[in-house]
């Protein structure tokens, strides 16, 4: 009998978790049914909504029906949303101008302050989930004031700068020039990319005379790349444009099962870590083959392939199996189904031939269902195959083709396969991450027992792209003890991947810029340039098609254990023909080491590098960051430096370090530096010059060292000597004029 109660006590049990169950089923079918989908002409889907409970945490929308027709925003109603893409990850808003007068408007405007700020994007929350899309937006300023305007993140970083310039106004009778190219060339209008994702922003003006702000008809937008036409802006006033806003999901990551994150409740779906300057998360993807919401319960279906076959090269019978398909040609042909007239007709050349045909076919189907498993993995096989290909096409694979076939050596060292580079660096774990370059992420790894460094783009941009094939090809045909070894390369990814020799020690900018009174030694700096300059003389005249560098700076140049250093990042650089002594290209560079002329006018030649190696001899003078430093007076490093020497007072801003340590070779480092900075290009000397006089001044301080009984060199001789052959005076170290301090006002950090 207690048996029989006990059973009685469990059944009773059961039915009321069933009823239980069903209850919940039922609140949670009325609240889903409760849940808008749509605002005016924007759909909503989860994590999004707009009543409680049909959100997730901090996606929470308002649907002001009180516009005709409504309007949805973000939050509680302060950033307009034009709409919502779930596979992804983004939000399009409407991101109204930054005009120089205090307004009301939440995100896009600002109130000025006597700093020249103005601050914006305070509607987005602090920390996320939303932030602007990284490499997605560009950063706009129209105006005709002459100035340079800085784009500062979140935390008070300078994220990038661009400055406008407005030729004087036409004569009366005269024609108006202004050019009307579809681009913002920093004539009336300039823009930069915005590389860092942030929830807010500031601009700081920086004026190129005495303009203290803008004018009335200024303005700056936070945009989406080619949402906008630059001519129009030029002309017409235009309140708002689109902006583009990534999203994740929590402040976690997908942990060791991706398949097993909270917020990918689909069963066909998987998580994908999101990694953002401010905020940490993840976002679910549907897997191959499915498409649809990820977020919510059976949200990923099967796309059918076979009603689309044109997109998956069936050109026969298509069979749509879940997350791919099977392709086989009709009844009564046979060949190649994915290929175009691959299936051929069979002919009747007898009744026991079609006997034999029917019977060979049913042996055929019955292989086939046997075999499904493998035909399945053998189509995602050739799948892999076709995108391997249409990556290599993507990535320029005929250069290396090319290689392959003119210098076999080169060609067959520089393939590396992906699943190599992934053993290298345990499937690129975040924890074999050493650095990033200016065009990506840079890994350590261990390859054929080498220790190398393998160089991964951030993101799948087009540009980035190109400049990294740029870099193999130049790369691969150089080979000098003061640039970075290129080891190869590996095309089978979305993004080509870069494998160089490992330089262990870090960059001249991290030895040069420590906390403290005393940094690198002054003859390891003096060595240092000279290296450099024998790296880039090298490039400019001794490699087999001149080759112009383009971003010649202190964290470019890495050394290795010995201090000895490597010029790094090619990214930017450009062959140039030998019959040619210059080109025009679009401007590229870190402001603070960029030519002036270059800027200004787009024309690139050798002489461009020698400007942006002459600022790095006054970095390594003076110990000061040429994208930061500024004088009480409010100039750039450049100008305050050739301000002082023209006044012969450089004990002003030499490092004390330099002063101690250093002789007579710091006065004469220091004209050299001065003449390498000249604004005119044909003023400053070449790379091989400068190697020469550095060259001379470290003999002469050698043997000086060792003929400790002799007289000391005169401290200015070589480099009256050097300026002596160039024909210049001492009227050519005059400080700049007006035209030349607006110039050199570009030197400003990005």
């Amino acid at each position: 009998m207690e048996r029989f109660a006990s059973m009685r006590v469990v059944f009773s049990l059961s039915v009321l978790a069933v009823l239980l169950l069903q209850l919940l089923l039922g609140v949670a079918t009325a609240a889903a049914a409760n849940c808008s989908t749509h605002c005016g002409n924007i759909g909503i889907s989860y994590p999004f909504g707009v009543e409680p409970g049909c959100y997730h945490e901090g996606f929470n929308l308002t649907c002001d029906r009180s516009h005709k027709p409504p309007k949805l925003f973000l939050g509680d109603g302060s950033v307009e949303v034009l709409e919502i893409s779930i596979p992804s990850g983004t939000v399009r808003i409407n991101s109204s101008s930054i005009v120089p007068v205090s307004t009301s408007s939440a995100v896009g405007t600002g109130s000025v302050n006597k700093t020249g700020k103005y601050h914006t994007w305070g509607g987005l929350r602090k920390g996320g989930p939303f932030f602007i899309s990284p490499y997605k937006n560009k950063f706009l300023v129209l105006s005709c004031s002459n100035v340079q305007v800085l784009l500062l993140g979140g935390n008070n970083s300078t994220v990038n700068a661009c400055a406008t310039y407005c030729p004087p106004a036409p004569k009366k009778g005269q024609p108006f020039q202004f050019p009307m190219r579809n681009e913002c060339s920093g004539i009336g209008c300039c823009s930069a990319a915005i590389p860092k994702g942030y929830t807010s922003y500031s601009i700081q003006i920086q004026p190129a005379n005495e303009i203290s702000e803008f004018d009335a008809e200024s303005s700056v937008y936070i945009a989406e790349e080619g949402s906008y036409n630059a001519t129009r802006l030029i002309f017409e006033t235009v309140s708002a444009l689109p902006a583009l806003l990534d999203w994740a999901i929590s402040n976690s990551s997908c942990g060791t099962k991706p398949s097993a994150a909270p917020a990918c409740r689909s069963s066909n779906s998987y998580c994908q870590n999101y990694t953002s300057y401010v905020y940490n998360g993840y976002q679910c993807r549907c897997n191959a083959g499915y498409q649809g919401n990820p977020y919510v319960p059976n949200g990923c279906q099967d796309i059918d392939e076979c009603a689309h076959w044109e997109l998956h090269s069936c050109y026969g019978t298509c069979i749509n199996i879940p997350g791919t398909f099977h392709c086989r040609c009709p009844d009564g042909t046979y060949g190649n189904p994915l290929m175009e007239g691959g299936c051929i007709k069979i002919k009747k050349s007898s009744q026991g031939l079609s006997i034999g045909l029917v019977i060979s076919g049913g042996t055929v189907l019955l292989l086939l269902a046997l075999c499904a498993p493998l035909a399945t993995r053998k189509i995602k096989l050739r799948k892999k195959k076709k995108t391997k290909e249409r990556f290599f096409k993507q990535n320029h694979g005929l250069l290396f083709q090319q290689l392959i076939s003119q210098k076999v050596d080169i060609g067959e060292r520089m393939i590396i396969t992906l699943s190599d580079l992934e053993k290298a660096t345990n499937n690129f774990d975040k924890s074999r991450e050493v650095g990033g370059g200016g065009h990506g992420v840079v890994y350590k790894g261990i390859l054929d027992l080498h220790v190398v460094a393998i160089k991964k783009s951030k993101i799948v941009v087009q540009r980035e792209i190109d400049q990294f094939i740029n870099e193999v090809a130049i790369l691969s045909q150089i080979n000098h003890r003061n640039v970075v070894k290129l080891l190869g390369c590996c095309l089978e990814t979305e993004v080509p991947l870069l494998v160089y020799e490992f330089i262990s020690n870090g960059t001249l900018y991290d030895h040069l810029h420590v906390e403290g009174p005393i940094s690198l030694p002054w003859d390891d700096r003096l060595r240092i340039a000279l290296e450099v300059a024998r790296a880039v003389a090298y490039l400019h005249s001794a490699s087999s098609m001149p080759i112009f560098h383009r971003d010649i700076k202190s964290s470019n140049i890495l050394l290795d254990d010995s201090l000895t250093a490597k010029v790094s990042d090619f990214g930017a650089s450009r062959y140039i023909p030998i019959d040619q002594t210059g080109v025009t290209t679009a401007v590229q560079g870190t402001f603070g080491y960029l030519d002036p002329m270059y800027y200004y006018t787009g024309r690139l030649t050798d002489r461009s590098d020698v400007f942006s190696f002459g600022v790095l001899l006054v970095e390594l003078l003076t110990r000061k960051k040429p994208f930061v430093h500024t004088s009480s007076n409010g100039d750039a490093l450049v100008l305050h430096f050739v301000s002082l020497h023209t006044e012969n007072n450089l004990v002003d801003i030499l490092d004390p370090q330099v002063m101690e340590e250093g002789d007579g070779e710091v006065q004469e480092v220091a004209a050299l530096a001065a003449t390498c900075i000249k604004l005119k290009g044909d003023d400053r000397p070449t790379m091989r010059e400068v190697e020469m006089a550095l060259e001379n001044l470290r003999v002469k301080k050698k043997h000086a060292t060792l003929d400790t009984t002799s007289n000391r060199y005169d401290g200015d001789q070589i480099a009256a000597d050097y300026l002596s052959t160039r024909g210049i005076t001492d009227e050519s170290t005059r400080q700049y004029t007006m035209e030349e301090e607006i110039l050199s006002s570009g030197t400003y950090p990005r």
